[in-house]
């Protein structure tokens, strides 16, 4: 059970340019939030854009990362490796006005602490990053940054004349700001780069409730979008971006001996360009494999499109799965491994650098490959959807796997004595 007296009453502000959707940085603020508000603490939200209760959430138009100046200015700051004159004043006067409604939001709050989540990492939103430095500094709140991609992980980010801004808030050396990375190699650099100190919290899932059985409605995603009763759902619960390495899924589903599979991809391709998507589809013909490309019938809750198909949640697509592969070759952590081990599916993935430094060395049982896709890694597999009694072994061992490393209570331990340092006021 999680839960302490000691935060009753207490109120946390999430900050961040977007807390929506079922991004990877949107489901973890679900996930500490949960967690603060069993210990009694209530979260509010102020970002760009928020899908949280209106009475809880301030949205400020230019914290959002898509908002046109915000959006113009980071194409600029990128651009090359000195910024004009102009760009310095638009970054600052955006940082003004982000500042003012920011603070007025705290106070309207009556805000203890704040986390910022990704805002002080990524710097997709310079001005927001500044502003929240700026107003930490003013008040003396104490703040958790919750870093999920660094800049310097990013290619894009490479070529800057932002620099001194990144040095500034990206992350901020400020004492009353404690800062945490997802992954243990992530943390490792950041004290490297920053020589600031880093609690590593791992992504997590509420291992202590299973999730429920399918109803008839997630039982019907298979026929819906087109799958026969004897076809195997291969699952690829990821964006259509290259370093997911799709392409290992789709050779996987030809390789597979004796049944018909088909690979089920569950998101569109983002904001990174249809190029990746368009290689999958020549490929995938080019092999003679069957992809579904299903990002048209995932939404964030059931109900109907406009031209009435039926809409399914990523819940029911993950119900109705065979096997879920996830073989990137990067993730910060990967979140749709916990969510395959939480659905209790069997797992084709490859050894990506976390996956080896944080993940396989709890134990986990999956079919993991390096590189490329074996032969013995296809055996693999085809036994495992074979054998229903080896099936359920490795899932259930997954399960208790997770319950002991990547659950809530394990989240509530690392973050609850971050609280306590977060609540004492800066000393003026």
């Amino acid at each position: 059970m999680i839960g302490t007296d000691e935060f009753q009453g207490r109120r946390v502000a999430f900050v961040s340019t977007r807390i929506a959707g079922t991004d990877g940085v949107s489901l973890e603020i679900e996930k500490w939030a949960a967690v603060l508000e069993r210990a009694g603490v209530e979260c509010v939200y102020i970002a760009g854009e928020s899908d949280r209760t209106a009475d809880r959430t301030r949205l400020i138009g230019e914290a959002h990362f898509k908002h046109p100046a915000i959006f113009d200015s980071t194409r600029r700051a990128f651009a090359s490796g000195v910024r004009s004159p102009q760009l310095t004043d638009d970054i600052l006067h955006l940082a003004q006005t982000i500042r003012a409604p920011l603070r007025q939001a705290l106070d309207d709050f009556r805000v203890d602490a704040v986390i910022a989540q990704n805002a002080l990492t990524i710097p997709m939103n310079i001005p927001l990053g500044i502003a929240l430095v700026q107003v930490l500094q003013e008040t003396g709140l104490g703040c958790v940054a919750h870093h999920h991609d660094f800049y310097w992980e990013r290619e894009r980010f490479l070529t800057s004349g932002v620099d001194d801004f990144l040095h500034y808030a990206f992350p901020p050396p400020l004492s009353h700001i404690q800062h945490v990375a997802i992954n243990s190699l992530a943390g490792d650099e950041f004290t490297r780069r920053t020589g600031l100190s880093c609690r590593v919290i791992p992504n997590v899932m509420d291992f202590a409730n299973p999730p429920e059985p399918p109803d008839d409605y997630a039982r019907s995603f298979r026929s819906e979008i087109g799958l026969a009763d004897d076809e195997l759902l291969i699952l690829q619960p990821t964006r259509v971006v290259e370093r997911k390495g799709i392409e290992h899924s789709v050779e996987l589903v030809r390789r597979l001996p004796g049944r018909r599979a088909r690979l089920v991809i569950t998101h569109a391709s983002g904001d990174e360009g249809e190029g990746y998507a368009n290689f999958l589809r020549l490929f995938s013909d080019l092999i003679s494999v069957d992809v579904l490309f299903a990002s048209d019938s995932i939404a964030e809750h059931r109900g109907a499109s406009n031209t009435g198909k039926r809409l399914f949640t990523l819940h029911d697509a993950y119900q109705a799965a065979d096997l879920v592969a996830y073989p990137s070759e990067y993730e910060g952590f990967g979140n749709a491994f916990l969510e395959a081990v939480y659905y209790r599916k069997p797992i084709f993935c490859q050894r990506y650098p976390i996956y080896r430094s944080d993940i396989e060395p709890c134990g986990f049982q999956t079919v993991a490959f390096d590189e490329f896709v074996t032969r013995d890694t296809v055996d693999q597999v085809a036994r495992l959807l074979d054998d229903e009694s080896a099936f359920n072994a490795i899932v259930n061992h997954n399960y208790e796997v997770a319950r002991r490393h990547f659950s809530y209570e394990v989240l509530a331990s690392e973050l609850y004595p971050l609280l306590r340092r977060a609540f004492v006021p800066c000393s003026e």
